[in-house]
């Protein structure tokens, strides 16, 4: 393996922790997994995103901190290799779609702060999903205060991870997710595992699973 922190993106519903489990057992590896059930605002956000946006944005961005600076702090000699199912600058893009333009320019002079002393991955996987797929598997998931998210609110989160994936300067692997089958289909699993043992220049690369 030639990375030592590989980070896995994507939409919501779009596979992202379903492969990061996967991936962490096939190497070995320190998981660390979005705590999205321990914010108390998250399913308010849902009923209400105007009056939660904000505090549910900084929740998250406290809790990624914390779990990422914790990483930097405990080093684990016998798992060199770090997987995780986000990638903190995650916290902007999702704040600049629910965040009204005054808050927004408040939360990324904090995020701006904060990132400074977070860990960036060697490599992103970034699972790109159609919103048909990902509204079949948030349903699948049956999380209560999920049921209801509009395909309106998905495209914008589409749009603006693809307008991140463009730009940033971080190697990545842009696989289309749209077939993606992660437990039931072991091909998929095996093509996303050669492609991480292969030696990539800086960049981005696209994927198709078979």
């Amino acid at each position: 393996m030639h990375y030592n922190f590989i980070t896995i993106e994507g939409n919501i519903g779009a596979g992202k922790t379903t492969l990061a489990h996967l991936l962490s057992k096939h190497y070995n590896a320190r998981l660390i997994l979005e705590e999205f059930a321990d914010n108390p605002f998250l399913p308010k956000f849902y009923e209400n995103p105007g009056l939660y946006a904000f505090p549910l944005e900084l929740f998250f961005m406290a809790e990624r901190y914390k779990q990422l600076k914790d990483l930097i702090q405990q080093k684990d000699l016998f798992q060199n290799l770090t997987i995780s199912d986000y990638l903190f600058t995650k916290c902007l893009l999702f704040a600049k779609v629910n965040l009204p333009e005054d808050e927004f320019r408040l939360y990324q002079r904090l995020f701006d702060i904060i990132q400074q002393q977070v860990i960036q991955p060697d490599i992103i996987i970034y699972l790109h999903s159609p919103v048909e797929k990902l509204q079949r598997n948030i349903k699948k998931r049956n999380r209560s205060y999920e049921q209801k998210i509009p395909d309106s609110y998905l495209l914008d989160i589409q749009e603006t991870y693809t307008h991140y994936i463009k730009q940033h300067n971080i190697k990545t692997i842009i696989v289309d997710a749209s077939n993606a089958d992660f437990l039931g289909n072991e091909k998929h699993l095996k093509t996303i595992i050669k492609a991480l043992e292969n030696e990539y220049a800086d960049g981005q690369y696209y994927l198709s699973l078979p």
